[in-house]
């Protein structure tokens, strides 16, 4: 039950995240909105680089495997934490001499490390198996910063502004966090340098790739910006921060749920036949709920671009967003379903090169897009898809490398659900209900057949046993 809850407060997490892009696209206008865009990427970037390593370790390391260890764990990792943030701090106040504006480099390495230390709280507590108190803390975090970005662009709607009310969401959470968790967390020990150099090596590489992965869309913003302007550019960014969400939220919702039990098994058998079918079913369960994602997205696109995006972002959204929901369909495979087999035999080597790949060959998708075709949003953003397809295309060779039996059912009705709303959408394109109506209701039954057969595949054995 507890699991359940946590996965609920991943769905509920992604839909305010959905809703409050909307919201701060139609407050700001399109040039304060691509400068928000850009620095919400670039301070989860800061965030990334300075502290996922330490995440990453957490992750595979706390609370440790004796009763003893974990407070020795958890000094270390609060340590690496604070040196982390003074480096965030110094790196911030550098950037200055790089002509960025004072207020926008506190801000931006405030929030990164912000941001850096609620994530790793987070981790902790779900790894001490504290589930209610992640479900609590991990809505309350969407929900604080949501109210604390939309209280500043509704005071004054410029860039600023809503990045200081996103600080204050942060500083707000932060307080809560501690009040919640006052009783926990708490035991003292002595600091172990060897726990650090541990932590280091294992999470730097690790970390590495995710840093890697955030430079993909960040070089993509980059080339839109550059091509056609902050204000032309405007609508093709909102595509790529409102699209691209549903889909990390929900893999890492799975991740946390189901990966955990994969690693075990894997830790305590080896590559059993039993094994086998439970990667399988893992990797049916990601490819199949990465594309029902995509076809409910897809499904209802034009409703979204003609009566939520604003007026003037529509044009620019609606003719990047089928290019975008694709590129984060492969890209959400290409990170976190394909190199599983890296993951778990600690081929770090792998991982890491595989989202260079992936970076390389995203943005050289773009640049050939604009350079072979009209420069515009739809023209870049299908060069950066077909290079995310190539890369997805190159990681399976690392999938390949740890036998499994695959779960094909689901996934085949999965894939049926998003070609029904992707031809109605071609096929009626000049009747939008029309459209909307076969896509949806259409797409959704497969849709439906298909999470049936995920229920009979996870559900049926444990009553017949």
């Amino acid at each position: 039950m507890a699991k359940i809850v946590a996965l609920a407060a991943y769905f509920y997490q992604a839909a305010v995240a959905f809703g409050l892009l909307i919201v701060v696209a139609h407050l700001l206008t399109p040039s304060d909105y691509a400068g928000y865009s850009l620095f919400i990427s670039i301070s989860q970037f800061g965030s990334i680089f300075c502290f996922e390593w330490i995440r990453f370790a957490c992750s595979r390391f706390y609370p440790g495997q004796t009763p003893g260890s974990e407070a020795l764990e958890r000094r270390a990792l609060t340590i690496e934490f604070a040196a982390c943030s003074v480096v965030c701090l110094i790196v911030a106040a550098a950037s200055i001499v790089l002509s960025v504006p004072g207020e926008i480099a506190l801000l931006g390495g405030l929030v990164a490390i912000l941001q850096g230390g609620s994530d790793l709280h987070l981790t902790m507590l779900r790894f001490r198996q504290e589930f209610r108190a992640f479900s609590r803390l991990q809505g309350s975090r969407a929900t604080i910063l949501a109210v604390g970005t939309l209280a500043g662009a509704a005071f004054a709607p410029t860039f600023t502004f809503t990045v200081a009310g996103l600080l204050a969401g942060y500083i707000a959470y932060g307080f809560l966090a501690m009040l919640l968790t006052r009783n926990s967390l708490r035991e003292a020990a002595a600091f172990e340098p060897s726990l650090v150099r541990k932590h280091f090596v294992y999470g730097s590489v690790a970390a590495g790739a995710s840093v890697i992965g955030l430079l993909a869309p960040l070089g993509l913003k980059s080339i839109l910006t550059a091509a056609l302007g902050a204000e032309a550019a405007a609508g093709g960014l909102l595509a790529l921060d409102l699209l691209q969400r549903p889909f990390v939220l929900i893999v890492s919702a799975l991740q946390a749920i189901q990966y955990p039990d994969v690693v075990a098994r894997y830790d305590r058998e080896g590559a059993s036949p039993e094994f086998r079918k439970q990667l399988g079913d893992y990797y049916s369960l990601l490819a199949g709920l990465t594309l029902m994602t995509a076809a409910g997205i897809f499904a209802l696109l034009q409703p979204i671009g003609q009566l939520v995006i604003a007026a003037g972002l529509r044009e620019g959204f609606l003719a990047a967003a089928p290019f975008v929901i694709g590129l984060a369909t492969c890209r959400a495979l290409t990170f976190n379903m394909l190199p599983t087999p890296a993951h778990l035999r600690h081929r770090l080597l792998a991982i890491f090169l595989l989202a260079v790949i992936d970076c390389i060959l995203l943005n050289a998708g773009a640049l050939a897009g604009g350079y072979l075709g009209y420069v515009g949003d739809a023209a870049l953003m299908a060069g950066g898809m077909v290079g995310a397809v190539i890369a997805m295309v190159i990681g399976v060779k690392v999938l390949m490398s740890l036998p499994f039996d695959f779960a094909w059912q689901p996934v085949v009705l999965a894939a049926i659900g998003l070609a029904v709303p992707v031809l109605a959408t071609a096929g009626f394109g000049y009747s939008l209900w029309i459209s909307v109506v076969v896509g949806v209701i259409g797409g959704g039954l497969f849709c439906l057949l298909g999470l049936y057969s995920y229920f009979v595949m996870m559900f049926r054995p444990r009553a017949q046993s």
